[in-house]
């Protein structure tokens, strides 16, 4: 029986996403990649880390979209004589990454479309962390000391940056349900409750390729 498990994790700014993808990652003794991303994207992009940061989930007003599933996206590598904007290569040497982890084995990828870019890839469990603004205000002016005020502004920046983002490449809507497995909210369940959930959620998938494998 497969055992491998790709898990994706998309979230809300100031949901606590990110830890739970540590956490759960940690539990379940896979690796875990973010940051990781981004050193190996700019390596794959020839582009400086830093820059790779700067520009990361940014979208541009490029043609990119009518270009990527076709003559860019196609064969699984871009082409070196089509002239596209810096942020279309970073999000291309960074799909390249995730395709590569991904192969590996089982792991667990923050944000950067991850889960579109796998989305034919049968081993993918694909989350989404969200939780009230006001929650995610308090949490974002705690962790950064910002006033209401300023960490409310930067809820709202950073959710539509990703937002724009993952529309512009994916041509689907960022947080619209159908376009994951599960969506939660961590403010009710907490990030150990979510955790729990994600756990109960992949021994659901393996008991189901369990007796898939048995017919």
């Amino acid at each position: 029986m497969n055992d491998k498990i790709i898990i994706t994790i998309s979230r809300q700014f100031g949901s606590g996403g990110r830890n739970i993808a540590k956490k759960i990652a940690k539990a379940m003794d896979i690796p875990f990649y973010d940051n990781e991303l981004i050193i190996e994207g700019a390596k794959e992009s020839g582009i400086d880390p830093d820059m790779v940061r700067a520009l990361e989930e940014t979208p541009t007003n490029s043609l990119f979209y009518s270009l990527s599933t076709s003559s860019v996206f196609g064969g699984g590598q871009f082409s070196p004589i089509i002239d596209l904007p810096m942020t279309d290569k970073v999000f291309l040497a960074q799909s390249e990454v995730i395709r590569k982890f991904a192969e590996k084995g089982s792991c667990v990828i923050v944000g950067r479309c991850a889960n579109y870019v796998l989305r034919d890839d049968p081993d993918t469990l694909d989350v989404f962390i969200h939780r009230s603004v006001d929650e995610r205000v308090n949490q974002v002016a705690k962790l950064y000391d910002l006033s209401q005020k300023k960490a409310r502004e930067t809820v709202k920046k950073v959710d539509k940056q990703r937002s724009g983002y993952y529309s512009y490449y994916s041509d689907k809507n960022w947080g619209q349900a159908d376009n994951y497995d599960l969506a939660l909210n961590s403010g009710l369940l907490g990030e150990d409750g979510c955790v729990a959930v994600i756990q109960s959620y992949i021994d659901k998938m393996m008991q189901r390729r369990k007796v898939r494998g048995q017919r």
